[in-house]
C-alpha cells in the first residue's frame, strides 16, 4: 500500500472509531495520528471485570464500554501514551493473561484472551510510547495512581475492620486504593498527579501521612534544608 492509500485508509478507520462513540465522544482524527490496532479486553473495575473495547493509536490509548460490538461504544476514555507505565502480572486463580496499566490519574488491570494477545498489546503499546518519547516533544510521567482494590475483595474496612453492610458502604481511598468505610474516608486531600487542585477522598492513615510529610517539608523550608538533607543528616540514627 502506497503512502497516499495508507493515509486515506487510516483516516477512514479513525473516523469510524470516532463515529462509533457518537456525539459524546471526543474528536480522534488528528494530523499524524495512526490507528495501530484494536480489540476487546477485560478491564477490572471496582464492581468486577467488564469487557471494554480498546483502540491503540501511535500517541493515545482509547477505550470505552461496548454497546454493540463493532458499531457503538460509550464512556470514552483517552490516555496519552507518554503517561502510561505497564506492569506485567502473573496469572491469578480467576483471570489469566493480565497486566497493569498505570497512569497518573488512574491505574487498572486488563486481561487478554491469550498469552500471545497479551504480549502483542504490551509490545505495541511499548513500541508506540518509545517512538513518541524519542521524538522529544513529550515527557514521561513520574508519578502514578495506585490501582483500586476491588469491592468484592474486602468484606471489612481495611483500616478499622468494621464489617461492610447496607448501612456501612464501601469507599475507596484515592491515595492508597484501600476499600474503607465512611468513617475512615471522611477526610480529603490533594493528590497532585491525580488532580492538582481538587480535594479527593482519602483514608485517615493517608491523611495522617500526608500531614506528617507536609510538616517535615515546612520544617525543612524554615531551616533552609530540604527533607532529603534532613533524612541524610539523621540517617545514621534511623533503624533499617
Amino acid at each position: 500500500m502506497d503512502q497516499l492509500s495508507f493515509e486515506k485508509e487510516n483516516h477512514k478507520r479513525i473516523q469510524e472509531v470516532q463515529n462509533a462513540f457518537g456525539s459524546l465522544g471526543a474528536p480522534l482524527d488528528s494530523p499524524d495520528r495512526i490507528l495501530v490496532g484494536e480489540g476487546c479486553l477485560m478491564k477490572q473495575g471496582r464492581k468486577g471485570w467488564e469487557p471494554k473495547m480498546f483502540f491503540l493509536f501511535n500517541d493515545i490509548l482509547v477505550y470505552g464500554s461496548i454497546l454493540l460490538k463493532g458499531r457503538w461504544y460509550k464512556n470514552q476514555k483517552i490516555i496519552p501514551l507518554e503517561t502510561i507505565k505497564l506492569e506485567d502480572m502473573e496469572d491469578s486463580e480467576y483471570f489469566k493473561h493480565q497486566w497493569l496499566i498505570c497512569t497518573p490519574r488512574k491505574s487498572f488491570f486488563v486481561s487478554a484472551m491469550s498469552y500471545e494477545e497479551k504480549q502483542g498489546w504490551m509490545k505495541h503499546i511499548d513500541s508506540c510510547q518509545r517512538k513518541l518519547l524519542q521524538a522529544g516533544s513529550y515527557q514521561p510521567s513520574s508519578s502514578f495512581a495506585v490501582s483500586w482494590i476491588p469491592d468484592q475483595a474486602a468484606q471489612k474496612c481495611m483500616r478499622c475492620f468494621v464489617k461492610f453492610s447496607n448501612t456501612s458502604r464501601r469507599h475507596h481511598c484515592r491515595k492508597c486504593g484501600f476499600v474503607v468505610c465512611h468513617q475512615c474516608s471522611k477526610l480529603k486531600g490533594v493528590i497532585d498527579h491525580i488532580h492538582p487542585t481538587k480535594q479527593l477522598r482519602i483514608c485517615k492513615r493517608c491523611h495522617q501521612l500526608t500531614s506528617e510529610e507536609e510538616i517535615v517539608r515546612q520544617r525543612g523550608d524554615s531551616t533552609g534544608k530540604n527533607s532529603v538533607e534532613d533524612e541524610d543528616e539523621f540517617s545514621d540514627d534511623m533503624e533499617v
